[in-house]
């Protein structure tokens, strides 16, 4: 099962993965992969986090204080940070656990040549994939590619069925498991 969730910034995609992350490991099943985050300084965005599921390990994939690096609007990317953090857990999750997380196939992690391999590697993989990809992934080569997989679901979040989608990609992954989500 592939499950590509889309929406625009700020929507839950995140927060949705998240859940179907925890609701996956209160059933028992092993997930892995990456997740991003915004970091904040006085309530001004200030750069991203990548995170590994599993192993909790962190690094800033993009900041407005980084001076070395490919620009996407005020952030600078460190493609090292996305491959020591992001795409190690991508490749461990494809190599070790049922279900691969990718948040998110967006302009800043597609810089990585490491990054988009990784991603194909878990497409192409037998395991189950939840990935968050750019609302605007239509202008992206490697994105429509990804988009237009045989077989790949797309969910677009929108305020009005945020709390819902989780409880349906869940049941989609796992249909005799389809209970309750986390809130």
């Amino acid at each position: 099962m592939r499950i590509l969730v889309t929406g625009r910034p700020g929507v839950g995609k995140t927060t949705l993965v998240s859940k179907v992350a925890q609701g996956l490991r209160e059933r028992g099943v092993s997930v892995g992969g990456m997740i991003t985050y915004e970091t904040r300084e006085r309530g001004v965005r200030t750069g991203f986090l990548v995170e590994d599921l599993k192993t909790g390990l962190k690094g800033m994939m993009a900041s407005v204080n980084y001076t070395s690096g490919p620009r996407v609007g005020k952030y600078v990317v460190s493609l090292m940070e996305i491959e020591r953090v992001g795409v190690n857990a991508i490749l461990d999750a494809v190599a070790r656990d049922m279900v691969v997380i990718i948040d998110e196939i967006g302009p800043m992690e597609l810089y990585s040549e490491a990054f988009k391999k990784a991603v194909s590697e878990a497409f192409s993989s037998a395991k189950s994939v939840v990935a968050t990809i750019h609302y605007r992934a239509s202008q992206n080569s490697f994105c429509r590619r990804i988009v237009s997989l045989e077989g790949v679901l797309t969910y677009v979040v929108r305020l009005d069925n945020r709390n819902v989608l989780p409880r349906i990609i869940l049941s989609q992954l796992f249909p005799a498991s389809s209970t309750a989500v986390p809130q």
